[in-house]
């Protein structure tokens, strides 16, 4: 924003506002900077980018939806804008109308495919990144009676089903009616499509209909133009997209936005063929006849090749099931007496694969882009649930990222990002036992030389002193400032490229970094002991001039992931202690930053920091994540209070799925220094089901290992194997309110006192 500065801009900008009546953006402008500490970049321009999308929309939306609602609309709608609902928003001076109470919706895919149709919670299929939809509901014909419309039903039961193929299953009920779908990705790489299988069923006379919607679970998507195949066998959309029926329907309807939505016209006598709408909200619906008291199936296909649109994929009746089978060979399986914390975990495995096609993604939707920040943290899932091969690929793309100056640049004014990168490739090396490549290695000195030229100068003394400067860092953490989120992972990136440069026989490279991270420690401590006198309390705030609040969460990272602070240090049970007490909703934390709901992932880090301390609190924070989780086992970026819906960011949020095999690991082994713990984070209801539990083989950095936990009268014999990389490392056995165990070397075994209780 500099250029603002140039004078004859300013005064030509001022000017013009003026004279239509506006206020002066400039004084604006200044004003909103003057809430954070003075930056070079406000605020990134990826981000302003995406909120104008965004609000665009939005603004669509507000035209579309608000007078006319007699239309069949997603779900959200259908809540938001009811009165006697939680979710209903006012909308009085709201200019854009968003969806911000049930930002829900679940990916299928194919691995290494970028085409991730999504399903929002009623069974809404949006095939195509942003586009529009189908639906499916069921009529009466006679006698006439209340439809079995899934968007306006209050309750439905869904599903992800895993076992032959990544699918979710929908089934809704209406008195006599019935309608389930199960919608997958199928085909191959080279050939996909998303199908969707409907199932309808009536008691009397009645009518399956599948619609074409313009819109998905954002808001309105354009349609201009829809007609009927040759054959009758489907629609073609907009001259490029194609739906193809594996029967033709007994009757087509289509609409334009004057003549309302096709719902209002069904059934009805007309047989069209095609249909154009210039304000772009088109619709089309195909009837087929439901014989009384007989299912009917009606499966749908939709070609997600869009790089070739001259050559229209023919449909396959029926597709071979995506394979799953390969990427997930020799992953790190858990076997728990628990259903549903079991399920989330073998969800967030088939999460983690679909959404790293090459970059890894945060969500399929809002957050198909890559950030080093939500990289890091599912890249280490990723190597923690043993998919080397697939980081390996992401980490090898980071130099292509990187600009000549040495930043990592995934948004701009985020000094977090070079942290994260170097971070995760010393992770790589370090539970892979191999080096990176040479033009990998070279990234990583260019990027610890970044962090050392971008911060501050030491001296004079002030709180900022030798960190880095203001920025927007994670933008949930508040406005411009000189985050220790930031400087957090500033610190852990040096002691990588230390780390890194030994690895790969840079001596003197390594002693360089090594003494440059212990002198920024050394500025953030003596930030912190500033703070610590300001405020009066060991909890940390986010930034040293900041008082506690609900961005003092990002603090928390000097203990997890990045392990620079031990697991008792009073900064870190403080803060957690602070945020516990002061941002807590039903045992989830509550961020009012921005996100305005109970977030899934900032929770567990909570949790994970209560883990190291040995603080059996961690536990009650998992359960209280698990109960955020969807029915399909995933988590919004954070939960609205009152729906349970989602409020902020993706529908489905990747890094929520990855802290949730993090943690699952980290309860069975995590590294502390130069030794293993295992089982300091099992709880001890699993062991009184008197069930043998396992989980393995779970990489570390000192090689994959193997655990099982067996229950044995009085007694729980917890056992290992390791394939080490080196020498046995030193074992401790913690399981929480039982006596820790140190193992006897070479043992791979130890026994535990443990009397059940009732």
């Amino acid at each position: 924003m500099k250029w603002f500065k140039w004078f004859p801009w300013r005064f030509i900008v001022r000017n013009l506002a003026r004279q239509q009546g506006f206020t002066d953006p400039i004084s604006i402008l200044a004003r909103l900077q003057n809430f954070g500490q003075p930056s070079d970049v406000l605020a990134p321009k990826e981000l302003l980018r995406e909120g104008m999308v965004l609000h665009a929309r939005g603004l669509m939306n507000s035209q579309a939806i608000q007078h006319n609602l007699d239309w069949i609309w997603p779900f959200w709608v259908e809540r938001q804008f009811d009165p006697t609902d939680d979710a209903f928003v006012p909308r009085a001076f709201s200019l854009t109308q968003i969806n911000l109470t049930h930002r829900n919706w679940t990916a299928v895919g194919i691995p290494d495919l970028e085409e991730f149709p999504i399903v929002d919670p009623r069974g809404l299929v949006t095939p195509f990144y942003d586009g529009w939809s189908i639906d499916a509901w069921i009529l009466n014909s006679s006698p006439p009676g209340h439809p079995l419309i899934p968007s306006r039903l209050p309750e439905i039961s869904q599903q992800l089903l895993f076992s032959d193929n990544l699918a979710i299953v929908t089934a809704s009920r209406l008195q006599s009616l019935s309608l389930v779908s199960r919608v997958e990705a199928v085909g191959t790489k080279g050939s996909p499509y998303c199908q969707i299988r409907y199932s309808g069923c009536a008691d009397h006379p009645a009518w399956l209909v599948v619609s074409l919607r313009p819109y998905n679970p954002e808001g309105v998507s354009f349609i201009n133009e829809i007609e009927l195949l040759e054959g009758r066998g489907g629609w073609k959309i907009d001259k490029k997209d194609v739906v193809y029926f594996d029967k033709p329907a007994d009757q087509y309807e289509f609409s334009y936005y004057r003549h309302g939505d096709v719902y209002s016209r069904l059934p009805s006598v007309e047989d069209k063929s095609e249909v154009y709408c210039q304000v772009g909200m088109a619709t089309a619906a195909a009837l087929f006849k439901l014989p009384p008291g007989k299912p009917l199936e009606v499966t749908v296909q939709v070609p997600l090749d869009r790089k070739r649109p001259q050559k229209m994929s023919p449909p396959l009746f029926p597709a071979p099931a995506a394979d799953w089978d390969s990427p997930l060979r020799d992953h790190c399986a858990l076997r728990i007496p628990d259903e549903h914390f079991q399920f989330l975990y073998e969800a967030a495995l088939r999460t983690l694969i679909l959404f790293s096609p090459k970059d890894v993604y945060p969500g399929p939707y809002i957050y198909r882009r890559f950030w080093f920040r939500d990289a890091a943290f599912i890249l280490h899932a990723m190597l923690c649930a043993g998919f080397a091969q697939r980081v390996r690929r992401t980490i090898e793309g980071f130099p292509a990222r990187q600009l000549p100056s040495g930043y990592f640049l995934s948004q701009e004014g985020e000094w977090d990002s070079n942290g994260e990168a170097l971070w995760t490739m010393r992770r790589f090396c370090e539970m892979t036992n191999t080096p990176l490549s040479k033009h990998v290695w070279a990234a990583v000195e260019r990027a610890g030389s970044w962090i050392l030229r971008k911060r501050l100068a030491r001296e004079p003394f002030s709180p900022h002193a030798g960190l880095f400067p203001a920025g927007f860092s994670a933008e949930h953490l508040g406005p411009n400032d000189y985050y220790y989120w930031d400087n957090f992972w500033g610190i852990a990136g040096l002691q990588a490229a230390a780390y890194l440069g030994k690895r790969h026989g840079n001596k003197s490279r390594a002693e360089y970094f090594d003494q440059e991270a212990r002198g920024y420690s050394e500025c953030v401590e003596r930030s912190l002991a500033h703070a610590d006198k300001r405020l009066g309390t060991k909890a940390m705030p986010a930034a040293p001039y900041r008082r506690l609040d609900s961005g003092a969460v990002g603090s928390l990272a000097a203990g997890y992931p990045l392990r620079l602070f031990s697991p008792d240090d009073p900064r870190l049970t403080g803060t957690v202690d602070y945020l516990l007490e002061n941002c807590s909703f039903e045992k989830g934390f509550f961020h009012d930053m921005t996100h305005s709901g109970v977030n899934p992932y900032l929770t567990l880090h909570l949790a994970q920091v209560l883990l190291r301390a040995g603080d059996r609190r961690h536990f009650d924070l998992m359960n209280a994540v698990a109960d955020l989780a969807s029915p399909t086992g995933q988590w919004p970026e954070a939960v609205h209070p009152r729906t349970k819906g989602g409020c902020m960011g993706d529908g489905q949020h990747v890094w929520a799925a990855a802290e949730w095999v993090l943690m699952m690991r980290n309860c069975f082994v995590r590294e502390e220094d130069d030794r293993l713990i295992l089982c300091s984070g099992i709880p001890l209801r699993w062991l009184k089901k008197n069930e043998t539990i396992s989980f393995g083989p779970a990489p570390t950095t000192f090689g994959p290992i193997y655990i099982t936990v067996k229950p044995d009268g009085r007694n729980v014999i917890a056992a290992w194997t390791g394939q080490w990389f080196d020498r046995e490392p030193p074992v401790e056995v913690s399981f929480p309110g039982l006596p820790k165990v140190r193992a006897r070397p070479q043992t791979g075994c130890v026994v535990v006192e443990f009397e059940r209780r009732a």
